[in-house]
């Protein structure tokens, strides 16, 4: 056997195997959260995500907006010295993040079993 023809063999398993690692991989919502940050962070966007009357109250004076939230409980930084803190049956998580006018804010959210509540928003 030449060369050419080992080469061949190697590509047809190659592309094999990838399709095979695709068609595993492709149905399934894998996420690699192995830092807390990121597993909090996941953890409450996974869940129904409900506004208290406070943080409704804030998001209709219009500086900040559902996307910011959203962004910031997708990129934001969870502050664990203030936060895992038992509260109201759940634990209170402070989540820091920027606005899309690059504003810095910080969220108070009560993380349950069942759903996650938006508390307060403070802009710093």
């Amino acid at each position: 056997m030449n060369f050419i023809q080992r080469f061949a063999y190697y590509l047809v398993g190659l592309i094999m195997g990838l399709f095979v690692v695709a068609a595993i991989f492709s149905g399934k919502d894998t996420r690699c959260n192995y830092f807390p940050n990121a597993r909090v962070l996941n953890d409450l966007s996974t869940k129904p995500f409900f506004y208290s009357d406070k943080a409704s109250k804030i998001l209709s004076e219009k500086w900040v907006d559902t996307t910011d939230i959203k962004n910031t409980l997708k990129m934001g930084d969870v502050d664990f010295d203030k936060s895992n803190v038992p509260l109201k049956k759940g634990k209170l998580y402070i989540i820091d993040g920027k606005t899309i006018k690059n504003q810095q804010i910080t969220l108070k959210v009560i993380n349950y079993s069942d759903k996650a509540v938006l508390e307060d928003i403070v802009k710093k």
